[in-house]
């Protein structure tokens, strides 16, 4: 932020350039969404789809965003009016804009009663999140409910909930209690059926809290969970995506955000309360948003997580230039054609291979600055559906999966935590402690490290453990990516 700068907030809005103005004005529409995730994801997507959908058809459909545990994105949106900017960033140029469609803030941590009380608002009719997988809490093989200590105290004792669970059973026995109007539950995260999975959270904490049957009955009637697929490119902001905003506003933007041109939306319409036009804004509204999910989980998450972890092994920073790793486009190309396609049956009309082709333009935007280190976060959480759904479905049809089987060589020679060139990579991951020891347990050769982290049910599936050619494919990759690195291991691979 240049010093003495002016700020973006209701004060400055007549400062903007024209084209860069919000399509609401701020405090104008009357909250009908409460947004659990304020994070980068939420304000370049659906904070953008939402403002769109009201300009073009109107309705009281304001969005209250909660931030589940960090403050400083609620008091620098506070200070900015509620205020943010988009850029959309492509080798072509960049153009920001300014969205109006939040109607407040909270802190979910600071004051959870507020945020119990939002979702009981007879006002709210949508509950949207994007918390990322860890934060549901769910076992991302069996889809059961962790016994983490924090959830269970939310659940079972009157303390102020402070994890994702609890907040929503408390928020949702309190509108039942008061017999509120029904509500559309909708994760927007990147799990598999995710209306499904929030669906079976919801229940299984309810019985795990022992709800009684009035109450647990009329979520059971009133509450729906359409399901999602949500898709657009959103690096985490850095100074540079300040400084951009800052030049094409003429105000400093401390709340700024970049994205890639593209952008999809595909929802399961079940809203019981309503819901904005957003098919209005390029939305697409669906009976069965399944289909969507698998394409974009195994076509364009598990390839971003490839690129990532071997970019990451090679010493590159962004996925654009891990992209530039020769041999390594081939290498996707095949993963896409060979294992994603045949491993499931895509929306109708889709092409999986031509989609692939337009994920790889897409990850090879030089603009995006998207860091392999972020995506390459969470693994644990990540892999199942990303890839280990793809193995899974393609050995049940006596297929080989020898391209998704280096996907996961790749992440086990992450998670070992040095790249080719012996500089240190880091771990992030909810499960990191147990991955290290089952390494750090095991003979220190391929064979045994893969035997130590296939015996981690929380990631994987027996049927794959205990598959023999997935086991054999694997170690053969993890091999060469140890011996030769993965510019020779790319360069060699058949």
């Amino acid at each position: 932020m240049i010093a003495g700068a002016a700020r973006l907030g209701l004060g400055t809005l007549r400062r903007l350039p024209v084209d860069s103005r919000p399509l609401l004005h701020p405090g104008s529409v009357p909250a009908g969404i409460a947004h659990l995730g304020l994070g980068a994801f939420h304000r370049a997507h659906q904070a953008v789809y939402t403002e769109e959908a009201i300009a073009r058809a109107g309705g009281d459909w304001g969005i209250v965003g909660v931030a589940p545990r960090n403050p400083d994105v609620v008091t620098t949106l506070t200070a900015q009016d509620n205020l943010f900017s988009v850029t959309t960033t492509s080798a072509q140029g960049r153009h920001t804009r300014v969205v109006g469609a939040l109607a407040g803030t909270r802190h979910a941590a600071g004051d959870p009663a507020a945020v119990v009380a939002l979702l009981a608002d007879p006002a709210i009719r949508v509950v949207t999140l994007t918390v990322t997988e860890k934060a549901y809490q769910l076992d991302p093989v069996t889809g059961l409910l962790r016994p983490d200590p924090q959830v269970a105290a939310d659940l079972r004792t009157d303390r102020a909930p402070l994890t994702v669970p609890g907040l929503l059973l408390r928020g949702l026995l309190a509108r039942a209690a008061a017999q509120g109007p029904p509500l559309a539950l909708v994760s927007c995260d990147n799990l598999p059926a995710n209306g499904r999975r929030l669906r079976g959270l919801v229940e299984q904490s309810m019985a795990y809290a022992g709800v009684p049957e009035p109450l647990a009955g009329w979520v059971r009637e009133r509450v729906t969970f359409p399901g999602t697929m949500v898709d657009r490119i959103v690096p985490a902001s850095t100074a540079r995506t300040l400084a951009d905003a800052e030049r094409a506003l003429g105000v400093a933007d401390l709340a700024a955000v970049a994205a890639e041109p593209y952008r999809q939306w595909v929802i399961e319409d079940d809203f019981p309360g309503g819901r904005p036009a957003w098919e209005r804004a390029g939305a697409v509204l669906t009976a069965d948003a399944e289909p969507w999910e698998r394409l974009k989980l195994r076509a364009l998450n598990g390839v971003h997580s490839a690129a990532a972890y071997l970019g990451a092994l090679a010493g590159r920073e962004t996925i654009a230039d891990a992209l530039a790793l020769p041999h390594l486009d081939t290498v996707l190309r095949r993963l896409v054609a060979e294992d994603v396609a045949a491993s499931f049956t895509p929306p109708e009309g889709v092409d999986v291979v031509a989609y692939g082709e337009q994920v790889l333009t897409r990850f090879a935007n030089p603009a995006m600055h998207h860091r392999t280190l972020q995506v390459a976060m969470d693994g644990s959480q990540k892999l199942p559906q990303r890839v280990l759904h793809t193995i899974t479905d393609l050995r049940a049809a006596g297929r080989s999966a020898r391209w998704a089987a280096l996907v996961v060589a790749a992440w086990l020679r992450f998670a070992q935590g040095h790249a080719d060139d012996g500089a240190t990579l880091p771990l992030a991951d909810p499960l990191a402690g147990q991955i290290r020891a089952a390494l750090a347990a095991a003979p220190a050769t391929p064979v045994g490290a893969v035997d130590a982290v296939f015996a981690l049910r929380e990631v994987f599936p027996a049927e794959v453990a205990g598959d023999d050619e997935v086991r054999a494919d694997v170690t053969g990759w993890l091999t060469a990516l140890q011996r030769h690195g993965v510019a020779a291991t790319l360069a060699g691979a058949r």
